[in-house]
């Protein structure tokens, strides 16, 4: 379980590494292209010496821009709301993207999603029947039952998954940390159903369901102590 944590975490690292390497690539283009965009305006402005905008002020205004790239794509705005003649250089946000450097950003999210894709690969459901193939580390063997702690899986003696629902799993999860694989029915209904006043018929339903699939796939089974606590013992 920490190791499904640990990854997690780190794909939500590289998410966000990715995304503030893409946005301040994009953040500095936009401010070297503005401060382009500004001098070229200026510059032309100066050399023309007069209010109005005309083909010949934005051929002056291209020349001046030192960004190659911006010759053609920038445009120039007269704002006509103030009573003082205040001219504006802009270009569109695609441009600037264009101009800025997303090699690194791409990188990283080449990477992310190869990181997803494992993460996706090691937590996809085994099919019943299909072998084990990595090695089971930090597992906790009973019965011919093998609780893998590393990715929270049950496994049978053959390495085969065994596939149980999310309420038979957390159970069985119980009994294996217990050291005495046993628990009371206080213990399992307020860690199941923590809100339900009474979850007697809950529970006997479980166990009656999970007994079957746990004797199909190991030598155990779970022996009931007056209704008062159930065990996981070896047949």
């Amino acid at each position: 379980m920490k190791q499904q944590r640990y990854t997690v975490f780190v794909l939500f690292a590289l998410i966000i590494a990715s995304s503030l390497t893409s946005i301040g690539s994009y953040s500095w283009a936009s401010r070297v292209v503005s401060e382009d965009m500004e001098r070229a305006l200026a510059l032309a402005l100066e050399e023309q010496q007069s209010d109005v905008i005309s083909q010949d002020t934005i051929r002056t205004f291209n020349n001046h821009l030192q960004i190659a790239e911006l010759r053609g794509k920038a445009t120039l705005a007269v704002d006509t709301h103030g009573q003082t003649f205040r001219a504006y250089a802009h270009c569109s946000e695609a441009t600037i993207f264009s101009l800025s450097d997303q090699r690194p950003a791409t990188i990283l999210w080449v990477l992310t999603g190869f990181w997803a894709m494992l993460m996706w690969y090691r937590r996809r459901p085994m099919a019943v029947g299909e072998p084990l193939v990595e090695t089971i580390t930090n597992g906790n063997a009973y019965g011919g039952l093998t609780y893998s702690e590393e990715d929270g899986r049950f496994f049978a003696a053959d390495g085969c998954q065994v596939q149980l629902t999310p309420m038979q799993h957390q159970l069985m999860e119980m009994f294996f940390l217990s050291p005495s694989h046993s628990l009371t029915k206080t213990e399992i209904c307020n860690a199941l159903w923590p809100k339900k006043p009474d979850a007697s018929e809950t529970l006997y339903t479980l166990i009656c369901r999970l007994k079957p699939v746990i004797e199909k796939h190991s030598d155990l089974k779970i022996e009931s102590n007056r209704s008062k606590a159930y065990q996981l013992k070896i047949k």
